[in-house]
């Protein structure tokens, strides 16, 4: 029976193993939490558009009530004015909407950095045990 004093046993290679994998699921749990973060302030920002847009939207609304009381009231060049407002409005409300749903059509929730380093965590993992 040979004992190679420079080598390290078998329960050691174990241990610094078990070690090395926990630290490393802390690392991507970390990870994973700072990814998803900056996802959502992206998707905060395109929510953001788009209840601005629904704000404008039902300003629009108002003011084409408001064009058709007037219309119907005087029946002048008045009712004009107004149905220019509220086209002005609602294609205001209309770029910012669409704008919105744009930004939210990009993000995408699944955190892709920390998915490639957990495969790639994997890989490691299984060399290590070779």
């Amino acid at each position: 029976m040979s004992v190679n004093y420079g080598e390290p046993s078998l329960k050691e290679c174990f241990s610094d193993l078990t070690r090395q994998a926990g630290e490393l699921v802390r690392e991507e749990v970390e990870l994973a939490k700072t990814e998803l973060s900056q996802t959502a302030g992206r998707l905060g920002k395109g929510a953001g558009f788009v209840a601005a847009g629904a704000a404008l939207g039902y300003a629009a609304l108002l003011a084409l009530i408001a064009s058709c009381i007037i219309l119907l009231a005087l029946v002048v060049k008045l009712w004009i004015a107004a149905l220019i407002v509220t086209g002005v409005v609602a294609l205001a409300a209309g770029i910012l909407i669409m704008s919105g749903i744009n930004r939210l059509k990009v993000e995408s929730l699944a955190p892709r950095e920390t998915m490639q380093t957990i495969q790639e965590d994997v890989a490691w993992l299984k060399a290590q045990a070779r």
